[in-house]
């Protein structure tokens, strides 16, 4: 009887935990108050695969009440803090090169690639 209670404890536990995963495997989280254009933290690239787990970076790097993180323009030059423990140029791709900007900042007018305006043909 004790071990079964234990499993189910142990049961539900796993699935507590589960579900306190902000931004697990196929989910994400948008900023949308980014200078450059909406941020999007997707936890496909920053899991398992990759080789992280959540304590990596919570609560030492990140808070886990939403909406305590703020990032400025002058943030990503810093990489002791924040997105740029990792994204430094050597873990990952570096926050403070220019031409990486557009893989975090998505701008919202944006027309994906199918809606890009083309040539009208001449008869």
């Amino acid at each position: 009887m004790k071990t079964h209670i234990i499993f189910g404890i142990l049961i539900l536990a796993i699935i507590f935990v589960g579900s306190a995963i902000a931004s697990g495997p196929g989910k994400s989280v948008e900023y949308p108050d980014g200078e450059l254009g909406k941020v999007i933290f997707k936890g496909d690239t920053h899991g398992i695969k990759q080789g992280m787990k959540c304590p990596d970076c919570h609560p030492k790097l990140f808070q886990m009440k939403k909406g305590s993180f703020k990032m400025t323009k002058e943030d990503h030059s810093d990489t002791t803090k924040g997105c740029g423990v990792c994204h430094n140029g050597e873990k990952a791709f570096s926050q403070s090169n220019e031409a990486d900007c557009v893989k975090c900042h998505k701008k919202t007018e944006e027309a994906p690639a199918s809606q890009t305006p083309t040539e009208e043909k001449k008869e």
